[in-house]
């Protein structure tokens, strides 16, 4: 289910999809980018992925820039779901009090707020599929508050900062124990034209921030580097550079000098 900056139920059974179908889940009428669940979820990966391996440090949460800001609650949405995947209930909530944070930053409405409470009970009780779904929820809840408000720039980045989040983390995932299946799903050359379009459609005043064009200017290369032929594998070494790329550009993002 595509919860970012698409029409979806909130709360509604999360669709999966298998590797092979990402690059088509891509609609010219809306933001339709995979969530970090459905990245993670196509891993067709022969045992669990250590995601606990997945964490990262702790992030900023006074950024001033709305633009980083966006970017940066996507990726903390992603690493909601890396917390859910590893079963960890402390990193869930450690993880939800940043969302609300970084959500309340952007002015978003009181539903999304109260989402923080439902992710700590649902977390205290280890209920992992109800953890899924309410970060999804929280997602939509954020997309639909920022169309209120007419900020659907942020929406954009808002769905930008999960994907690379969910990239990195997926990219990693399968360097740490290379396997042919899982790699494929890293073949997604039509999604990041699809997101390099989206933000050319940032209003110019967003899109000519120094972050923003720093971001936007990564993004041929790392098409470059998704690009390989259907039914192919990327190597090993393919993946590693994937994970570089993105990780350079997350890294960018969660800086606090960023611009």
């Amino acid at each position: 289910m595509f919860l970012v900056g698409c029409c979806a139920v909130i709360g509604a059974e999360p669709a999966r999809l298998p590797a092979d179908q990402l690059a088509k889940a891509i609609r010219s009428d809306a933001i339709s980018i995979p969530t970090p669940g459905e990245l993670f979820a196509a891993l067709e990966k022969p045992g669990k992925p250590n995601w606990i391996g997945q964490y990262r440090g702790p992030i900023p949460t006074t950024y001033r820039n709305r633009a980083q800001i966006a970017l940066n609650l996507g990726g903390l949405i992603a690493d909601g779901f890396i917390a859910v995947e590893a079963q960890d209930s402390q990193q869930v909530k450690n993880i939800g009090t940043d969302i609300i944070k970084l959500a309340k930053a952007l002015g978003v409405s009181e539903n999304v707020l109260s989402r923080g409470n439902s992710i700590n009970e649902f977390a205290e009780g280890s209920e992992w599929d109800a953890l899924q779904e309410e970060l999804e929820a929280t997602q939509n809840e954020v997309k639909s508050s920022m169309q209120s408000h007419r900020d659907q720039d942020l929406i954009i980045l808002v769905s930008v900062g999960g994907w690379i989040r969910g990239t990195q983390a997926v990219s990693a995932a399968v360097m740490q124990n290379y396997d042919e299946r899982a790699a494929k799903v890293l073949r997604q050359p039509a999604l990041v034209s699809f997101i390099q379009s989206k933000i050319n459609d940032i209003s110019p005043d967003v899109r000519d921030e120094p972050l923003i064009k720093e971001v936007s200017g990564e993004l041929p290369e790392i098409e470059k580097l998704v690009t390989f032929p259907a039914g192919t594998a990327p190597s090993a070494e393919d993946v590693r550079k994937v994970n570089e790329a993105v990780g350079k550009v997350m890294s960018r993002i969660q800086a606090k000098d960023a611009k």
